[in-house]
């Protein structure tokens, strides 16, 4: 009775869950419902789609379900039905017969076309209306489509025509399947009897219609397809169905390759056919399946099919459906029957199991007899041979090259054998295994699993097979052909685990017992270990459904758990983590160290063989002995073999495994540390470093130098000498990767094997790299500064006062450009600051220096070193990749952040010594902390997003630092406000950087730093970065003028004199000059600094005086346009400078490039019309006709001939024509230019 009691609150807790559901989708998943609702409710009152973009909404929001269509399933009913019922009603009212229906419809059915994509036809069509009085209705209607042709294939502009005629077809689809005969329901036939049987006219419009669409490349060949599978299948329609398989008996017998429509007709009738053969019954097929067969058959061997996978995949099809209706509907009682498709059934058969268990321990061995004699008793069943040559067919489509045609092979094979008796099926079998022979592609052996798995999943493949296909599975598990430069493999990896993930949800525990500890080592070792991430995750998967439904698995929860889907994403954190973890539990050490060195060490990839050196030493520490003992002796001799991936990875893996051991305290054997130590030797007597693959070897020498430095490995004199000898050759290397490797061996082997050296080998080492940094060969320039940047204290301390100043030297731009190198300069600048740092920071060095023996180098520090660091930022060195410069700017601010604190970290300490005070106190002061300070912030505002950020980081650090404090920084307070200690600023977003800093102009010891640095943005090329600097710069204007301040005072004041400074500053440095320049003139356009009062003409004199300078013989014409421009502005103000800005401008008239003179007259006109005191009135308008009738890019003589009258009319004196003499004074002619041959320079360099 309790039990009866507790019924209706369970159905009741079910029907709230299930209300509960539908809010948790309407709520998280469907957000957009209301709107979709919405407009569908606006389009049902309506009933028609009024607004054209309602349609382009929906199906923008539904297209967001592809991957998640039944998310999409419980908002059908109050979708589909109001459309399609609009669709029915207005068919009906307007009349098949007037195109308006069309226009009606075509908007409704794209929105249902949408659907009917996301979430599949047969859960649309459920809600579609089927009366059979529409079944005329629908076929008139796809007459009208069928005749209309207006659309555009083009998904965007679709006008409806194509989803239209897919959502009738689908509608006729169930249409076709009322209980009456097609006759009845025809009006069109008037009480006589048809002729001879002969198909009604409404299913000979159908037949027509279908047909036509069985040639279309789109979804309507598929549509139609259905419609005929439904239509012909009927009891009434055997004349239409004899009608029709004669016509694709003729499609199929025509093959003409070269006619495009006739291979979509193809195409068309196959998958018709495969259709007609799933819907209709064994009675109506069983007679056409010979003539079917033999198209199918001929055409499978034909060109065509070889050239097209679509149509041999709808072959594939159509054989496996002919083999089903030949053989019985029946379940064999061989098959293993596993699992139910019910909770309950599982729940139930589990307990019964569990009950019997004691029972059926010996059970497996005397049922395989039972069954054998059970299976004699259906081995009478006669099989067809039609049956016996379709499965030689789809044995060979598992071969095939293409997936889609191997899968559908494989559904194939397992459908059929579900038919076949247990010899047939074993046979099938046997052929399948077949497809693994080592002979056999990759395509094979992926056709292979996945028609295993279709077997397993069918019960087809019976447990007692497990010890012939378990092998093969595992096999396939690590299937992975070098091919060239890379492998093929992947897919068949995928497979096998498909197979793994089958054979958990097919069988018992009971049956799975004796292959799941066989299985697991391997699905793991892929899980963590395989190259693509797909791999890993369905051997993940299958890892997962067997713990899950096999149950009892050791470890298995925690191992899921930690191998989840994200965790395997990264290649990196399989490896090092998700590996690591696992490997702690017994059963998975072995395979995975097997699979390490056997498949992964050796592989083509590089980037993945130094990933499994890192993991095979992750592993050390659960059992360091057997690495010492047994990994090792397999690893050393590859280190010598003839593949170079073999004895690269080899190599690698050596060394960090002499690391980790290190690590884990494990002492090698003397004779193991005379093996490891001879490695390198043994390489270089190879000469291993030569010819391909020598440069990734010198790498990995490189490294494991490193890690046996690390480890302390006992190396003979000799040997030492030779590995310094490797080092160094490695650093002379041009390719930075080897040399950055070098560098890292050399910072441990010298401290572990010449740490107590003689002064004089310490002596020779350093000179070496001192004499290196002037080599003429850039890359052993290169080496030699990072070197020496690593070495440790008791090698500078002696001669750290020759050494400095040659780094410093080595930071400059050389002097001869043959010489120049960006990444020498580079390294100097990194290896200088190291340098600095050890000398000064070294614990070592307090042994034997005090502090106040440390003071020359800290005041050399401050003196040269910040001095060249200062220097180094403006390196602005260009070459073909761009701005390399760049790169010696981020190293220096990087070192000056780094310096900054060596002097200041003395500073913070006090001294009871006032004389050591105060000079402890000179080595930082505001000189010092002014031009770090505005030097970074001057990098702070320049174009380059990234330096941009570094700067901005660096002065963040600088000003927060908590450890060590940076005293007489001006205007400090204001910094920090400026730029606050917040980690998430993007300071190389141009919209976020500049406000932030363009406000340190206000402050003088600052403004002409960022001043320097803005121009080179508002004047550079990239339009983003103009309009943020300028939008920035603009709002810091007009924030002045609500200020009371005097003119003196004001920003605009300030900004105007900073603008000369930079002019005379870098005066004919086009770098600055020519964007410098540009500002000016788009600042002017905004009408800055044109009303300063008596600052205007100090302004306007300053930028004359600077242009007499930049124009003087130039020929660049960005520069002469932004001049033209900053004087026509100067002449129209009434200044005192506007007539000198003008006769420049008159003088610019005749310039010898014609659009520079049309520019200039330009600007003159302009002028003449904005400032009437230039000229007198009266002759203003003479002026104007001059300029505005005179073609300035013709005839030079002309043109100056009219700039004479120009002068004239404005009391300018006219200068005499200079005429260029030639300096060889034999040569007594004058030389012309050409101003032609001028001008081609001019446009081939202005890109016009």
């Amino acid at each position: 009775m309790a039990m009866k009691e507790d019924e209706p609150v369970i159905s009741l807790n079910e029907d709230v869950e299930h209300e509960t559901k539908e809010k948790v989708l309407q709520r998280y998943f469907l957000q957009e419902w209301e709107l979709v609702k919405s407009l569908i409710d606006v389009i049902v009152a309506d009933r028609r789609v009024s607004d054209v973009s309602a349609v382009h909404k929906i199906r923008s929001i539904v297209d967001k379900y592809q991957e998640q269509g039944q998310l999409l399933e419980p908002f059908l009913q109050s979708t589909v039905s109001p459309l399609m019922s609009i669709v029915q009603s207005r068919s009906i009212e307007l009349g098949t017969d007037s195109k308006s229906v069309l226009e009606v419809i075509k908007p409704i059915c794209i929105i249902i076309y949408s659907l009917v994509t996301v979430c599949g036809y047969k859960v649309v069509i459920k809600f579609f209306p089927h009366q059979v009085s529409d079944l005329e209705l629908a076929v008139s209607l796809l007459e009208m489509c069928h005749a209309d042709t207006s659309s555009t294939s083009m998904r965007e502009e679709s006008t409806g025509e194509m989803e239209a005629k897919c959502v009738i077809l689908l509608w006729l689809s169930i249409l076709v399947l009322v209980p009456f005969d097609i006759s009845s329901v025809d009006s069109s036939i008037v009480g006589d009897h048809l002729l001879g049987g002969a198909p009604p006219p409404l299913v000979l419009n159908m037949l027509k219609f279908c047909k036509d669409y069985l040639s279309n490349a789109g979804p309507m060949r598929t549509m139609s397809g259905l419609v005929l599978s439904k239509l012909l299948t009927r009891p009434d329609m055997s004349k239409a169905f004899s009608s029709f398989i004669e016509w694709t008996h003729e499609v199929l017998s025509y093959v003409k390759e070269d006619v495009m429509d006739h291979h979509f007709r193809l195409l068309g009738a196959v998958e018709a056919l495969a259709a007609i053969f799933k819907a209709g019954s064994k009675k109506v097929l069983v007679d056409v399946v010979p003539l079917v067969w033999g198209d199918i058959s001929v055409l499978m061997k034909s060109g065509i099919a070889s050239r097209s996978p679509l149509l041999r995949k709808y072959l594939v099809k159509l054989s496996q459906r002919i083999a089903l209706t030949c053989l019985p509907h029946r379940s064999p009682s061989w098959r293993y029957v596993g699992r139910h498709s019910t909770l309950h059934a599982n729940v139930s058969q589990n307990a019964s199991i569990r009950a019997q268990s004691s029972e059926n321990d010996g059970m497996e061995v005397d049922s395989i007899s039972d069954i054998n004699a059970g299976f004699q008793q259906e081995e009478d069943m006669d099989i067809p041979d039609i049956v016996e040559e379709i499965i030689e067919l789809l044995l060979s489509g598992l071969r095939d090259t293409d997936t889609v045609v191997r899968w559908s092979a494989a559904k194939g094979i397992g459908r059929v054998s579900s038919r076949l008796t247990y010899s047939f099926s074993d046979e099938v079998l046997s052929s399948v295994l077949e497809l693994f022979s080592p002979g056999e592609g990759d395509g094979s052996w992926h056709g292979g699993c996945l028609a295993l798995a279709e077997l397993a999943r069918r019960g087809v493949l019976l447990p007692v097979n497990f010890p012939k296909v378990v092998p093969v599975v595992i096999k396939a598990l690590h299937y992975d052909i070098r091919r060239g430069p890379h492998s093929v493999g992947s897919h068949v990896r995928d497979a096998a685990a498909y197979v793994c993930w089958a054979f958990g949800r097919a069988y018992l525990h009971r049956d799975m017992r004796s292959i799941l500890e066989d299985l697991a080592p391997h699905l793991l070792t892929v899980a963590c270990y395989d190259r693509e991430v797909n791999c890993r995750r369905a051997a993940a998967a299958a890892f997962q459904e067997n713990v899950g439904r096999q149950g009892n698995y050791p470890h298995g929860i925690d191992i899921v758990n930690t191998a989840d889907y994200f965790a395997l994403s990264s290649r990196s954190n399989s490896y090092l983590y998700v590996a690591i973890s696992i490997a702690q539990y017994d059963g998975y050490l072995h395979h995975f160290i097997d699979e390490l060195i056997d498949n992964k060490i050796c592989h083509w990839e590089k980037g993945l063989r130094e990933l499994a050196a890192n993991a095979l030493a992750a592993l050390v520490k659960y059992d360091p002995q057997y690495f010492a003992d047994s990994v090792l002796e397999k690893l050393i001799p590859s280190t010598l073999s003839s593949d170079l991936c073999k004895r690269h990875g080899a190599t690698l893996a050596v060394g960090e495994l002499v690391f980790s051991l290190h690590q884990c305290n494990h002492v090698l054997s003397s004779d193991k540390q005379k093996h490891v130590a001879g490695l390198v030797p043994a390489i270089e007597k190879a000469r291993l470093y030569r010819g391909k693959g020598g440069e990734i070897m010198r790498s990995a020498v490189s490294r494991f130098i490193d890690c046996i430095s690390s480890a302390h490995i006992h190396l003979p004199e000799k040997v030492k000498r030779s590995l310094l000898d490797t080092l160094n050759e490695n650093l002379r290397h041009p390719n930075s990767h080897i040399q950055n490797a070098a560098v890292e061996a050399l910072k441990t082997f010298i401290p572990a094997y010449y740490a107590k050296a003689e002064d004089k080998i310490a002596g020779d080492i350093l000179l070496k790299y001192q004499e290196q940094l002037k080599d003429p060969n850039a890359a052993a320039r290169r080496g030699s500064s990072l070197a020496i940047g690593v070495l440790p204290y008791q090698y500078l301390v002696t001669g750290w006062k020759f050494l400095l100043p040659k780094l410093c030297t080595a930071c400059a731009i050389e002097e001869n450009p043959e010489d120049r190198d960006v990444e020498a300069r580079v390294n100097a600048v990194k290896g200088l600051v190291s340098v600095c740092e050890t000398l000064a920071e070294c614990p070592e060095c307090s042994v034997y220096h005090t502090e106040e023996d440390k003071m020359p180098l800290l005041l050399f520090i401050k003196n040269e070193v910040m001095h060249c660091l200062l220097k180094a930022l403006d390196d602005y060195s260009v070459d073909n990749r761009g701005d390399v410069g760049s790169w010696v700017r981020g190293a220096a601010m990087d070192g000056l952040e780094r310096c900054t604190y060596i002097l200041c970290k003395r500073i913070s300490k006090p001294t009871s010594n006032e004389n050591e005070n105060n000079q402890t106190f000179a080595l930082f002061d505001n000189n010092i902390a002014t031009n770090l300070v505005g030097s970074i912030v001057k990098q702070a505002v320049e174009k380059m997003d990234k330096i941009r950020e570094t700067a901005a980081k660096v002065l963040q650090r600088i000003l927060h630092n908590k450890k060590i404090f940076v005293p007489y920084i001006p205007y400090r307070e204001k910094l920090e406000e400026i730029i606050p200690n917040n980690a998430d600023i993007e300071w190389g977003v141009p919209t976020i950087s500049f406000p932030c800093l363009i406000p340190l102009l206000q402050f003088s010891c600052y403004s002409r730093f960022v001043l320097s640095g803005l121009v080179i943005s508002m004047g550079g090329l990239e339009d983003f970065l103009r309009k943020s600097s300028l939008t920035a710069l603009l709002q810091y204007l007009d924030a002045s003028v609500t200020r009371k301040n005097t003119n003196q005072s004001s920003r605009e004041f300030i900004l105007s004199n900073d603008i000369i400074w930079v002019l005379q500053e870098y005066k004919r440095c086009d770098r600055v000059i020519l964007p410098t320049l540009k500002t000016i003139e788009i600042l002017m356009s905004k009408k800055v600094f044109l009303n300063m009062e008596a600052q205007t003409v100090v302004f306007c004199n300053g930028i004359l005086e600077s242009l007499n300078v930049e124009l003087k013989g130039t020929k660049d014409f960005s520069k002469l346009c932004s001049s033209i421009s900053i004087l026509g502005y100067i002449a129209s103000i009434p200044c005192s400078s506007n007539l000198e800005a003008f006769s420049r401008l008159l003088t610019l008239i005749g310039h010898r490039f014609p659009k520079i003179r049309k520019a200039s007259a330009e600007q003159v006109y302009l002028v003449l019309l904005q400032n009437s005191s230039i000229i007198a009135e009266d002759k203003t308008d003479k002026a104007l006709e001059i300029i505005s009738e005179t073609c300035w890019e013709g005839d030079i003589e002309e043109a100056k001939r009219q700039r004479s009258e120009l002068k004239a009319m404005a009391g300018l004196e006219e200068t005499p024509t200079q005429v260029i003499i030639s300096k060889n004074y034999n040569d007594k002619k004058p030389i012309i230019i050409d101003e032609n041959a001028s001008y081609a320079s001019l446009v081939d360099s202005s890109g016009f």
